[in-house]
């Protein structure tokens, strides 16, 4: 029976696939195998992997077929792939989980004067952290009744991540009156859904600089955008700064919308977007406008082109939980327009996909699968960034223990953006906290994948 490969994009893009490339080669020796086995499944998984898959001339032969199908996937992968993964609808813990799905907030860890923390980094909108009061710095001293400290701090991130509820003692910090009362708080799993995008004119030395938070780029955003830089235009910026540092990607039209407007002097027919995969998907390349338009059909190019403010540079705030569609932002737009990256690494997902879904028996959830299947350039051909893009300025967010809200001009990364656009030295203090690594950032690298009716 043909498998149906719905018309799902990562990136949001429309790629033609030829229906011979949905049947198996007729050299392939035919073998039945019963339904619902994992010989079964997993034989339907490596046939898709190795016309798909963007690296299908590295795979191992077909192996053991009657392991289980989640183990199967993750023995066909490249070493360093660790952006494809196989989920079951029916089976919620082959979902990929992070704390921001869950619970609607993320964190990071240090250590200050012999005492262990997990700091707050960002809270989503009505989810159930911000419902219980969490808020960015708050300080979490202990998990489920036990103090972080050197030896557990990062068995107990996962714990977290793996739990449907949370159990907390936090505190706060400012530098005027130290720590403040413990309490707790408890959390159960629950839904954030659309975030709103903050923005604000900043008024630094007689310079006007835009500041927009994007918190992912979800589908339809070309109409927000469109009336954010028509106000910030409107106010006259000379300068702009976008706080990617927690954007794990999205739809690739709506970062194709801002990158309309962001871009000088570029015209709807330039190129925006290289995608290359195997010999079976071939190469793809899309202008700004085939872009925009492979999932947005109410906003045109000239439309977003018209709010385009008074700047030909932007200063874009990163860190290790930037991907996707946000690293697509920074690396395609640097053909059209100077971009200055101020943070941290960011994460490395340079490849696109979309969903193959086993529906081979009526009536039944199978298997999808989402293996990386095109890698993502620029028009120049640059790209390969899978270990992360370097910043042009290297500050790490978390220097002292009161951390301030996004946005607010004494926060980290942001103060570096303002000082460095009027040619000020920075005037953040030296460290006085040791950051902790984690073995695994859950976060959230395009999880949630676009349909095209």
């Amino acid at each position: 029976m043909k498998n149906k490969i719905y018309s799902y994009i990562f990136y949001s893009i429309i790629f033609l696939i030829d229906v011979s490339i949905l049947s198996c080669s007729s050299d392939d020796p035919v073998q039945f195998y019963n339904e619902g086995t994992n010989e079964y499944i997993n034989e339907w998984i490596y046939q898709q992997m190795k016309k798909y898959y963007r690296w299908n001339d590295a795979m191992p032969a077909q192996g053991d077929i009657s392991i289980a199908p989640k183990e199967y996937f993750g023995k066909l992968l490249q070493k360093d792939d660790v952006y494809s993964y196989a989920i079951h609808p029916e089976l919620p813990e082959t979902a990929p989980k992070s704390l921001r799905q869950k619970f609607g907030f993320d964190v990071s860890f240090f250590e200050f004067e012999g005492k262990y923390y997990a700091v707050i980094l960002y809270v989503l909108a009505d989810s159930p952290a911000k419902n219980n009061g969490l808020k960015r710095g708050n300080l979490i001293t202990h998990i489920a009744g036990t103090e972080l400290n050197s030896g557990n701090y990062d068995q107990l991130y996962k714990s977290m991540i793996a739990s449907n509820s949370v159990n907390l003692k936090i505190t706060s910090y400012a530098a005027g009156s130290g720590f403040s009362t413990p309490k707790e708080v408890s959390l159960l799993q629950g839904f954030s859904f659309t975030q709103p995008m903050p923005y604000q004119v900043i008024t630094d030395e007689n310079t006007k600089i835009g500041y927009i938070e994007i918190p992912h780029f979800d589908v339809g955003q070309a109409q927000q955008f469109l009336k954010i830089f028509q106000d910030l235009k409107s106010k006259s910026i000379t300068e702009l700064i976008i706080d990617l540092r927690y954007n794990g990607g999205g739809d690739i039209a709506s970062a194709t919308a801002l990158s309309i407007i962001l871009a000088p002097n570029i015209k709807s027919g330039d190129l925006f977007i290289k995608f290359e995969g195997n010999a079976n998907g071939g190469n793809v390349d899309q202008s700004f406008k085939q872009a925009l338009e492979s999932n947005e059909s109410k906003i045109s190019f000239d439309a977003l082109q018209s709010a385009h403010p008074s700047i030909d540079r932007i200063y874009v705030l990163c860190g290790n939980r930037t991907a996707s569609a946000s690293e697509l932002i920074i690396n395609n737009l640097k053909p059209y327009m100077q971009v200055i990256t101020i943070g941290e690494k960011t994460f490395g997902k340079d490849v696109a996909s979309f969903p193959i879904e086993d529906d081979r028996i009526a009536g039944k959830k199978g298997w999808i699968l989402y293996p990386a299947i095109y890698k993502l350039f620029n028009s120049r051909h640059e790209g390969n960034y899978s270990k992360g893009i370097n910043p042009i300025i290297a500050v790490n967010e978390i220097q002292q223990v009161e951390v301030f809200p996004l946005g607010n001009t004494s926060e980290v990364l942001l103060n570096n953006a303002v000082n460095n656009i009027n040619g000020n030295a920075s005037k953040m203090k030296t460290a006085a906290l040791r950051s902790l690594p984690v073995s695994n950032i859950g976060i959230d690298a395009d999880p949630i994948l676009i349909m095209i009716p």
